[in-house]
Formats: structure tokens, C-alpha cells, sequence
């Protein structure tokens, strides 16, 4: 079963390793040669490079409601 590494802007995802507020959502508020991404919990931002978003991302939670 191959897991789903397609994401878009405003996409809620789940990364590998839960953010210490004890949430694993992220969404997706940036997207470029670097993503940033927003902590669903407690609002916290990260950006990383695409690369390393898309290693430490497991899957797509929820797509962005058109």
C-alpha cells in the first residue's frame, strides 16, 4: 500500500515525530523551495527545506477544502 506524498497549500499533515504540545498535525502555510509549516495545537511555525519536509512527513491528513 504506498502512502500518499502529494501535498498542497493549506494541507494538514502529519509529520514523523510529534511537536512537544502533543499534537502530530501540521498545516501547511508555505510552500516554496522551503515549506513552513503551522502547529494545529499551538500555533508554533517551522520552515524546512522541501527536502527535509518530505523525509520527516509520513502522510496527508486532510486536503484543503475547495
Amino acid at each position: 500500500m504506498a502512502i500518499e506524498k502529494t501535498f498542497q497549500l493549506h494541507d494538514v499533515v502529519e509529520m514523523k515525530k510529534p511537536h512537544p504540545c502533543g499534537t502530530n498535525e501540521w498545516k501547511i502555510i508555505r510552500m516554496g523551495a522551503d515549506i513552513r509549516i503551522k502547529c494545529v495545537g499551538c500555533d508554533h511555525s517551522v520552515m524546512l527545506s522541501r527536502n527535509e519536509f518530505t523525509k520527516k512527513m509520513k502522510k496527508v491528513l486532510r486536503h484543503e477544502e475547495a
